[in-house]
């Protein structure tokens, strides 16, 4: 029986890269690439209940832990593995007790990254924060603010106008926990552990 495992990001490398890596781990599966989670329902109606789940945290249309939930209400049987630059406990933790299976820092290298696949479609539960990545292994940015993605370059501006969670979320038309997520992650990549510290980083960077 094939394996049928869904793939979703909106950033085309890393996707394809993601999608060769989980072939290479479940020799025989057929890959579905997703860019929206849309895409990632409508393929799953499409081919049934799919062998396994591999989601961005961060893309069109899905919402943390409400998604994450909403598809183990409607595919129970389905792992569900998150691959994402994001490590904050709370969310990892609320991810989880939504029904996810596994969380991977995408900073892991492939055969981490492998290992998560497999042991995830074994049952077992996966946590894999960057920290827990040995120092030599984990890739690194040329700088902090290059290392930004532009939807986080869009949240520090308005970090730096003082908006609040809600008010960012208003203007970006996307959820407050998404927001939440960008700015922990965001906070990470610079370094620093206040809004304050990454408003003033935005400010003398000029963003």
């Amino acid at each position: 029986m094939t394996n049928h495992i869904i793939v979703a990001d909106d950033h085309p490398l890393f996707r394809e890269g993601l999608r060769r890596l989980v072939e290479n781990a479940i020799v025989g599966s057929l890959v579905h690439e997703s860019e929206t989670y849309a895409e990632v329902c409508e393929t799953a109606e499409r081919f049934g209940p799919p062998s396994l789940f591999v989601l961005d945290l961060l893309f069109p249309g899905f919402d943390g832990a409400h998604s994450v939930q909403e598809l183990r209400n409607r595919f129970p049987i389905s792992p569900i593995l998150i691959v994402s630059m994001m490590a904050d406990d709370t969310v990892i933790n609320t991810l989880l007790e939504a029904g996810a299976n596994g969380f991977t820092s995408k900073a892991a290298p492939p055969a981490i990254l492998e290992n998560s696949l497999t042991k995830v479609m074994d049952g077992e539960i996966v946590i894999c924060r960057e920290s827990d990545i040995p120092a030599w292994e984990v890739k690194t940015s040329p700088t902090p603010v290059e290392a930004l993605s532009p939807r986080q370059k869009e949240v520090l501006l308005y970090l730096r106008q003082g908006l609040s969670n809600k008010e960012i979320a208003r203007a970006l038309d996307i959820s407050p926990f998404t927001v939440r997520i960008h700015v922990s992650a965001l906070l990470k990549t610079l370094g620093v552990t206040t809004r304050a510290a990454a408003a003033a980083i935005a400010a003398r960077e000029r963003i």
